[in-house]
């Protein structure tokens, strides 16, 4: 159960760094909506990434939680944020999953 906290925890930093690019280039009312999805998103993910680290061993839960987030991120950014998707980028994307794979098939 620990592992789905921790997952959705990971979901919750991906959506952070989506509101914050969201941010880029606009102001207003439209801006602030965006740093409240932001600090929402932030204060949900923090809170998911305390509940999971009670049980799982914290160093696995912030490298896997972190490694999440960093996923998900550059895959919004080729996706929304049209981003380059180099082959060197992608070769480093996918060495970061197998290592965050890695990291859960040796933790207990």
């Amino acid at each position: 159960m620990n592992w789905i906290i921790l997952f959705c925890a990971g979901l919750f930093e991906i959506g952070m760094t989506f509101c914050l690019g969201k941010t880029k280039g606009i102001s207003g009312i439209e801006f602030w909506m965006w740093i409240g999805g932001f600090l929402a998103s932030a204060a949900l993910s923090m809170l998911l990434l305390a509940k999971a680290a009670q049980t799982l061993p914290l160093g696995t839960a912030y490298a896997i939680w972190t490694g999440i987030g960093a996923v998900g991120t550059v895959v919004i950014g080729i996706f929304v944020f049209k981003e380059p998707a180099t082959p060197i980028r992608l070769f480093f994307l996918f060495t970061l999953i197998a290592s965050l794979i890695g990291l859960k098939l040796v933790s207990h």
